[in-house]
């Protein structure tokens, strides 16, 4: 039986440059925050991006907090949702499965958490076609589904 080794990305986690990516909404749903606060997560499918940061999820606590930390958070989502192309309007229902497969760009920066470095998103923008051709082609964008 052959030996299994550590690999060189075993001990070291690499993170891409923080910056805009292209990214495809792969997932939203309803959660529980651990002080049991409703929550919306969206998972996103990064391009540009090697696993295992390709997929990234996004909390958005929408209860349960002081009014300021609400507003800003339901500012954040309302961007999110205007830069997937949609336009959320006052006393519509937030509904996450709108999102599903949109594409638009997301900022990524550097945080540690836990004492180990990783990834998070920080800003959303209309999608904005790649020079290097590994993004999601410009027709999908900011309306368009993959």
């Amino acid at each position: 039986m052959p030996k299994l080794l550590f690999a060189a990305s075993d001990l070291h986690l690499e993170l891409p440059t923080p910056g805009w990516y292209p990214a495809r909404i792969h997932d939203t749903r309803w959660r529980r925050s651990p002080s049991g606060n409703r929550m919306l997560q969206v998972v996103y499918a990064v391009a540009e991006v090697q696993a295992p940061q390709r997929r990234l999820a996004e909390y958005f606590v929408l209860e349960g907090t002081t009014a300021f930390g609400l507003n800003r958070t339901r500012r954040r989502l309302a961007d999110l949702f205007r830069a997937a192309g949609l336009d959320p309007k006052a006393g519509e229902e937030i509904s996450p499965s709108k999102l599903r497969g949109l594409v638009l760009d997301v900022e990524l920066e550097h945080e540690t958490w836990r004492g180990e470095p990783r990834l998070a998103v920080v800003g959303h923008r209309p999608h904005r076609e790649t020079q290097s051709g590994l993004g999601f082609p410009a027709s999908t964008a900011p309306n368009g589904r993959l």
